[in-house]
């Protein structure tokens, strides 16, 4: 495996950058969100999922009446979660997989709570929501000690190792949020099952793990990272994507680019539920990036786009090739063996989980690209709920949702992304993304069809050497056709897009493979 781990000068300038952008956006933002804070460290708070500027936009959106922001807006007051004076019930130990009891579902009941709790304080202003969530949080890091059960409680360490870390950075600032306890309770519960199993997978050969282990690990510890404003955890998380030798790598996960720019998302081969979990985790690691100035999502040529695209092409039930993989399985000097999966699973239309909205939205409005199946799919999506819409078992609580409150946003909203992507991409400037390049020119040629000015890629940690490297390749996407705008106007539900669906092409390349 290559090396190409970030330079930390690239690193200072970066979070300098996203300091005076935040402070800017959080001064002349409208609603009941202060500016957002940057840490000693560099690391901007809030700045996970949500940035402060993300918050005033929401808050702004709903109290106009926008839409489709007060539709998103009323799912999340229906929900029984966001509902002010929930309890917590705090365990010392959470089982799952094996154990007594089996109460993970505590767990993330509470976690969810907690989020959507503090996502409508920021959005309404009433300070009972926020109290309600700083309440939960502080009751669950009093007392939490352990993660046990089987293989499992990796699985638990990721998925609510990182959605605690989102729910606490909604509330971190408030003056009766325990933190450095917080901080502890993610350093030592939480972040350190998702490090060792990324080093180690629990003694099992490295592909014995489907991607989406991989993926909650590297959330976590991303998460982790950011708010306990820990370098080395994001440097690991995110090194990890890039170059990781488990499935959850990003050319891992997604082997092969198709000639039509479409990339096989390997969890395909397994069934839709999986390689939607896999996608949205992908996603939320990516925003989480993207939110302190690290582009993952233009990462290898956007190689997450083509993989969301081909899963959201997927999902509404069209044809995708698949390329049969065989991987190992078992324990390191034990029991081992394959398992091939030789084409993509069947599809149930009707299934979905909240996820769309967020990818769909970076890469329509944040960088102006064409990207007709995501379009599609976040509409038919919309309004997106969170934990306890989406069926009562831990599948419907793995991602915390509401995206189409949390991510809708006009073309020109995102100005500071802007501003920072072309200074990244300026002569001398910081950084630029590895894919970056194709991703902006691919960006300005959607631009140039509907007459509107695209976002560059914004810095990333690779330091000036790549962005000089990604800017003699080849543009990489190209796409043609009908806007999305009729889809976003109408994102309540779609019944056709006429004509002019998005090409995506692979242009002068051969088929790639991992590595």
């Amino acid at each position: 495996m290559h090396q190409n781990r970030p330079r930390q000068d690239g690193v200072v300038s970066r979070r300098s950058m996203l300091k005076a952008a935040g402070v800017a956006a959080g001064a002349t933002a409208v609603g009941v969100t202060a500016a957002p804070s940057a840490s000693a460290a560099g690391y901007a708070h809030p700045g996970l999922l949500h940035t402060g500027a993300d918050l005033a936009r929401m808050a702004a959106k709903v109290k106009a009446g926008a839409a489709p922001q007060t539709a998103g807006y009323a799912r999340l007051t229906a929900n029984r979660h966001a509902q002010s004076g929930w309890t917590a019930d705090p365990q010392a130990t959470v089982y799952r997989g094996a154990g007594s009891p089996q109460n993970y579902a505590v767990l993330y009941n509470d976690l969810h709570a907690a989020y959507q709790n503090g996502l409508r304080f920021h959005v309404s202003g009433e300070r009972a929501y926020a109290d309600t969530a700083v309440a939960i949080l502080n009751a669950w890091s009093a007392k939490l000690t352990s993660l046990a059960g089987s293989a499992d409680r990796f699985l638990a360490a990721g998925l609510y190792g990182y959605q605690a870390a989102n729910a606490a950075e909604l509330v971190r600032d408030r003056p009766d949020f325990e933190l450095a306890r917080f901080q502890k309770m993610l350093t030592t519960v939480f972040s350190p099952l998702s490090e060792s199993f990324l080093t180690g997978h629990n003694g099992a050969v490295v592909t014995n793990y489907w991607p989406n282990w991989d993926l909650a690990a590297m959330a976590c510890v991303l998460a982790t990272g950011v708010f306990c404003d820990d370098g080395a955890k994001v440097e690991q998380a995110v090194e990890y994507f890039k170059n990781g030798s488990g499935l959850g790598a990003v050319r891992n996960a997604i082997p092969v680019v198709q000639d039509d720019g479409l990339a096989e998302w390997l969890e395909a081969g397994r069934d839709q539920g999986h390689a939607l979990l896999g996608v949205g985790l992908m996603g939320s690691f990516c925003e989480m990036a993207w939110n302190q100035g690290i582009d993952l999502y233009g990462y290898d040529d956007s190689r997450f786009l083509k993989g969301a695209q081909y899963v959201a092409r997927w999902s509404l039930g069209g044809a995708v090739s698949y390329t049969a993989n065989t991987r190992r399985k078992g324990a390191v000097g034990g029991w081992s063996g394959t398992e091939t999966a030789s084409g993509a699973a069947g599809v149930d239309p009707a299934m979905t989980r909240p996820i769309w909205a967020m990818i769909a939205n970076h890469y329509t409005k944040r960088r102006g690209l064409s990207a007709s199946y995501l379009t599609r799919i976040a509409a038919k999506a919309s309004p997106e709920g969170g934990g306890g819409d989406y069926g009562p078992n831990s599948g419907g609580y793995d991602q915390l949702g509401f995206g189409t409150l949390a991510f809708t946003r006009d073309r020109d909203e995102d100005r500071d992304d802007r501003s920072r992507g072309r200074a990244a991409a300026a002569p001398g400037g910081p950084g630029g993304s590895p894919g970056g390049s194709s991703a902006a020119s691919a960006g300005a040629s959607a631009a140039g069809a509907s007459g509107s000015a695209s976002p560059t890629a914004q810095a990333s940690p690779e330091g000036r050497s790549s962005a000089r490297a990604a800017a003699g390749r080849d543009g990489g996407l190209a796409s043609t056709g009908a806007t999305d705008l009729a889809a976003w106007s109408a994102a309540t539900g779609i019944t056709a897009l006429a004509g002019g669906l998005l090409l995506l092409r692979r242009r002068g390349r051969a088929r790639e493979t991992a590595e």
